[in-house]
């Protein structure tokens, strides 16, 4: 089964690569390994919910929006590559805008896990870092990175993903 079959099994449609909001790209190519940029929740050009976990945010929201930011990761690592020649995930980079007291980053960042194993099968296993932070990007309550592993030399794209 592919990758966008997997996609639609879930009922999730891999959506447009979100536009950068300073001066970076959203993926960049070196060797087999692809790097995201920090990815928020945002659709359709649309931050999803602001504040902090624990706060004005549930643990529960949070995770659902950890989990569109890493389809969103998914989104550029697309236009870059291609998903079906993602061999991989490398590793997962979760930021949780917390409230103060708010220790609950691993179950918030699961949302992007869970994705990721539902979509890749044992590939989507990874290592991760979930960690909480004071602020994030227009007050976004999460944002994920990914390290994700290509076939060696399966395609010889230019390294960036532009709008």
């Amino acid at each position: 089964m592919s990758v966008f079959d997997r996609l639609d099994e879930l009922g999730l449609t891999l959506p447009p690569v979100v536009s950068t909001v300073a001066a970076y790209v959203p993926a960049v190519r070196s060797g087999q390994l692809i790097y995201t940029s920090g990815q928020l929740p945002i659709v359709e050009g649309q931050l999803l919910q602001i504040g902090k976990v624990g706060a004005e945010v549930t643990p529960e929201q949070a995770k659902n929006l950890a989990r569109q930011c890493a389809l969103n990761a998914l989104a550029a690592v697309n236009g870059l590559v291609g998903l079906e020649n993602v061999r991989g995930i490398v590793k997962v980079v979760g930021f949780v805008a917390s409230a103060e007291n708010f220790t609950g980053q691993p179950t918030v960042i699961n949302g992007a896990s869970e994705l990721l194993v539902a979509v890749f099968g044992n590939a989507g296993e990874h290592a991760r870092t979930a960690v909480g932070v004071a602020e994030l990007p227009l007050n976004a309550p999460v944002e994920v990175e990914l390290i994700v592993s290509t076939e060696l030399g399966a395609i010889d794209k230019f390294m960036r993903v532009w709008d």
